[in-house]
């Protein structure tokens, strides 16, 4: 195999223009599926959430939830989409082992919602997105792969598929072709599906979580020279974190870049993003739609949503993120490249859920942008995965401010927490971290500091006052960090006769 040398990012930017799409599904929280009432809760045994409906048994017939369909309209009119007055669903045939009735229920040329829109923000500069449609339909069941190292088909010795998956509602969000966006381009498809993630996450349509699959999100990208045509695309699909959605923006205009330099011609096909190197691999090529063969589905009636049904829908639309975003910027008395620092961490809602359990903003922000943040870099994981809950970060906080921690203590006992070893008050304990408070102990401490270090004492009933912060050094070494500063000082005042 040869191994392609990549060029320089700034040197692809500089020769090429990125223009990226995304169609990102969404797994809706309804209580049973699309088209039958079998259960949706996730976590079951394999196979044991399915009916002959869900299962496309001969004979069976489906019936469309309602609580879906007001749940996709919700979403298009957060989405600043037009309602249709009339659609309908279509069958998309194809064969996979996951597809039990060998075609899936969507929707095809008449979506239930149409040309919006959604705005993101990126280094303090409003960027437009584009929302083609969004449409609804069913989702597919799931291919487990066993014996391979990878988890993918190739080196497998045999295939196992759960249909637990199959037939819960599902919408596809596809926004427009986003050129324009240059350097930015892999940062802009991150910054759109956090968006997208938090406005879903307001209207309680879904618990959005990433890692078990119920937001997934498919990265088109496509290069062309400057003012040509635009490029042919690829499509990675399943891309399940936001960082990942960014790092396989920038992997395939890497990859793409290094193919048009060689000389080469790029093929339209899916691709798989691999979180462990970065890199994304050639997975099929990509049908069109005359593949997928669609025709109305004849078993389901139209759609014909309510005009008055959908304003009172609109009516009802909770405070979107955005305008959430500012009033918190406003209550926690923040600047506006202070609450883009918080922003670019993905911090927000876990400061938010952090002063509702009892911190302050600023205690809560300097935790969740400080030490774990610095923790997650390094990791190379979301914040929100970093083993710390905002239950922790308010408790912990709460012994720092009863005066039972301090800054430097607290940081062990954050150690412990990332690590699983309980909550901050169990590890306190456990680790021995505790401020001391026993006055006779540490007036003890401060007599050796005393004695050890005649000298300073000398200066200090001299005066010289300033002097008193090397005996405070060696007192918070004896105590391994565990006394409180403010008290030794003026344990070493007062034992030197000294007026504060």
């Amino acid at each position: 195999m040869t191994t392609i040398v990549l060029p320089p990012y700034d040197d692809v930017v500089a020769r090429y223009e990125p223009v990226i799409g995304l169609e990102t599904h969404v797994e809706l929280g309804t209580n049973t599926k699309m088209f039958c009432g079998c259960p949706t809760d996730f976590g079951g045994e394999p196979n044991t959430r399915v009916c002959p409906v869900c299962l496309g048994l001969p004979g069976s017939l489906p019936v469309a939830n309602r609580a879906a369909i007001e749940a996709t309209i919700r979403i298009g009119l957060a989405l600043n989409c037009s309602i249709a007055s009339w659609c309908r669903f279509a069958r998309k045939n194809y064969f996979y082992p996951d597809m039990p009735k060998n075609f899936q229920i969507s929707q095809y040329d008449e979506p239930l919602c149409v040309d919006g829109w959604l705005d993101v923000e990126v280094d303090g500069e409003m960027v437009r997105i584009g929302i083609e449609r969004v449409h609804l339909e069913e989702d597919t069941g799931k291919t487990l792969h066993i014996g391979g190292a990878t988890g993918r088909i190739h080196g497998a010795t045999e295939s196992l598929v759960d249909y637990n998956r199959a037939g819960i509602p599902l919408v596809e969000i596809v926004t427009k072709p986003i050129p324009g966006t240059g350097a930015q381009a892999p940062e802009v498809a991150r910054a759109y599906v956090t968006e997208l993630r938090d406005v879903l996450r307001s209207l309680g349509v879904s618990d959005v979580r990433m890692e078990e699959g119920s937001l997934r999100c498919d990265v088109n990208t496509s290069l062309n020279l400057p003012g040509g045509p635009w490029g042919t695309r690829t499509e990675t699909k399943n891309v399940n974190s936001l960082r990942s959605v960014e790092r396989a923006v920038r992997s395939e205009m890497l990859r793409q870049a290094a193919v048009l330099d060689g000389g080469g011609t790029i093929v339209q096909e899916t691709r798989h993003f691999h979180e462990d190197t970065g890199d994304t691999t050639s997975g099929r090529s990509k049908e069109t739609a005359t593949d997928y063969r669609y025709f109305p589905e004849p078993d389901l009636v139209p759609l014909a949503p309510d005009a008055a049904w959908v304003e009172e829908l609109r009516a009802a639309l909770p405070e979107l993120p955005r305008v959430h975003r500012k009033r918190l910027q406003e209550q926690w008395g923040l600047s506006d490249l202070d609450m883009q620092s918080v922003l670019n961490a993905g911090a927000v809602e876990l400061i938010e859920q952090t002063v509702a359990a009892g911190a302050t903003p600023a205690a809560a922000r300097k935790w969740w942008l400080g030490e774990l943040s610095r923790r997650a870099n390094e990791q190379g994981i979301e914040l929100a995965a970093v083993g710390a809950t905002p239950e922790h970060v308010a408790e912990l906080q709460r012994l720092v401010d009863e005066g039972k921690l301090n800054d430097k203590l607290a940081r062990g006992v954050l150690e412990g927490v990332v690590a699983g070893e309980g909550t901050p008050s169990e590890i306190m304990t456990a680790r021995g971290l505790e401020v001391v408070s026993d006055t006779g102990a540490l007036t003890a401490a401060v007599d050796e500091a005393i004695a050890a270090n005649p000298a300073i004492a000398d200066k200090i009933r001299d005066g010289k006052v300033a002097a008193a912060g090397a005996l405070v050094g060696a007192v918070m070494k004896a105590t391994r960090g565990q006394a409180d500063a403010k008290t030794v000082r003026e344990l070493v005042l007062s034992r030197l006769g000294v007026e504060g």
